[in-house]
């Protein structure tokens, strides 16, 4: 798809988002080039530095590098005895690259989403909630939902990556904070756009359409 849309956006038409760097940056591994930002995280297929990972954290999430939704999400607890097991799976014997980072202490208190406009954030985030026992914090597994005003160390993460994304052209873009910790930068179908509108009755889609207008004009 983002082969055809680079066809597209050759002959002139405006692509949100710029489909080359969607294609290029992969939505996991892009917050590593903002790592100080995020908890101690290891990419992977090398079953042996997993197992030393875990030890050194002692708890630890690991994902595949293109799941969404938290599929394939689990948590790694070196006193498991499962551990060795869900890495064996995970990175299929050894032949998939998976990322694994340490678990954030306060992840019960939930998964910030942050959307952010040409760079600039919305003023409100949701916060998705795990259920009660449950690691996973994604609506489509289960999480609930809380509309929350921006802080100052959101805003902060919110200008260091600013620069980035539009030199790429990013126009529209979902971070994923936990804790005060970028785990994610989704480029290619952020949602909660209609859960924070509806919580803090801020249009969040008319403006993002009245940016892509500007854009139109002078594209």
């Amino acid at each position: 798809t983002c082969h055809v849309l680079e066809y597209a956006m050759r002959a002139g038409a405006l692509i949100v988002n710029n489909p080359q760097s969607v294609h290029l940056i992969g939505e996991k591994m892009f917050a590593q080039e903002f790592a100080d930002l995020g908890p101690p995280t290891l990419v992977t297929r090398n079953q042996q530095r997993i197992i030393r990972f875990v030890e050194e954290h002692r708890d630890a999430v690991i994902k595949p590098l293109n799941g969404m939704g938290g599929a394939s999400v689990f948590r790694l607890d070196e006193k498991d005895p499962n551990t060795e097991l869900i890495i064996e799976t995970l990175t299929y014997g050894g032949q998939r690259t998976v990322m694994v980072q340490q678990l954030i202490e306060n992840y019960k208190k939930g998964d910030k989403r942050i959307l952010l406009v040409e760079g600039e954030p919305v003023p409100f985030a949701l916060t998705r909630v795990p259920p009660p026992g449950r690691l996973r914090a994604n609506l489509a597994a289960g999480g609930r939902g809380e509309v929350s005003e921006l802080n100052d160390r959101d805003r902060e993460i919110c200008t260091r990556l600013k620069p980035r994304l539009r030199e790429l052209g990013l126009l529209f873009v979902g971070l994923d904070v936990i804790s005060g910790l970028l785990t994610e930068i989704n480029v290619s179908s952020p949602t909660c756009m209609r859960e924070i509108s509806s919580g803090c009755k801020l249009d969040v889609a008319m403006q993002l359409m009245e940016v892509i207008e500007k854009r139109l004009q002078v594209h």
